[in-house]
C-alpha cells in the first residue's frame, strides 16, 4: 500500500485502485494512465508542484488534457507569482517519485488547488503514489482530505 491509499482507508473514503503496466520509456505519465486504463483524458488528473516563493511549494491537480496556468495558480493562492517546482525538490517534499506523485499522503501537507473541472465528474482518477497505479476517488473527498479548494487553474 502507498501513503495515498492508506490515507483513503484511514478516512473511510470510497475509492477504487486501477493498475496498469507503466512503460519506462514513457514520460507523459498522466496521458499514459488515461490511455492504458481506457479513460477520458479530462477525468484523469495529474499532480503538479509549483513554487510560490523560495520556501513555499503548493500543489495543483489538473486534468491531463490541460496545461497549468501559472498565473491562475498564483491568483488562487494569493501569491504574486508561481513557477514550476524543481523535480528533485518535488520528489523530496512529497516522498513520491516523479510520475507517481499523488496529491494524497504526501510527506508534508502543502496548500492544494484542484481545477474546478473536477466537479464535472462523479469520480476522478489521480496517481496512487507510484507509476502504474491510479486511484478513482470523488472530487469532494479530495477537497476534504487535502483541505483544498476548487479554482480554475488551467490555461485556455
Amino acid at each position: 500500500m502507498t501513503p495515498a491509499i492508506n490515507l483513503l482507508k484511514k478516512n473511510k473514503c470510497k475509492y477504487k485502485i486501477h493498475k496498469y503496466d507503466h512503460d519506462p520509456e514513457n514520460t507523459n505519465f498522466g496521458l499514459e494512465a488515461a490511455q492504458k486504463l481506457n479513460l477520458d483524458e479530462n477525468q484523469v488528473f495529474k499532480t503538479l508542484l509549483v513554487e510560490l516563493s523560495p520556501k513555499e511549494l503548493a500543489v495543483a491537480v489538473i486534468s491531463v488534457s490541460n496545461q497549468l496556468s501559472l498565473k491562475e495558480i498564483a491568483n488562487s493562492l494569493k501569491s504574486k507569482k508561481a513557477v514550476m517546482a524543481d523535480k528533485d525538490e518535488a520528489q523530496k517534499v512529497t516522498g513520491y517519485l516523479l510520475g507517481g506523485i499523488s496529491p494524497l499522503g504526501q510527506k508534508k501537507r502543502l496548500r492544494t488547488v484542484i481545477d474546478q473541472s473536477a466537479k464535472d465528474f462523479e469520480t476522478i482518477f489521480v496517481s496512487g503514489g507510484k507509476r502504474g497505479l491510479d486511484i478513482e476517488v470523488e472530487p469532494n473527498d479530495l477537497i476534504k482530505l487535502l483541505n483544498a479548494t476548487f479554482y480554475k487553474v488551467t490555461a485556455l
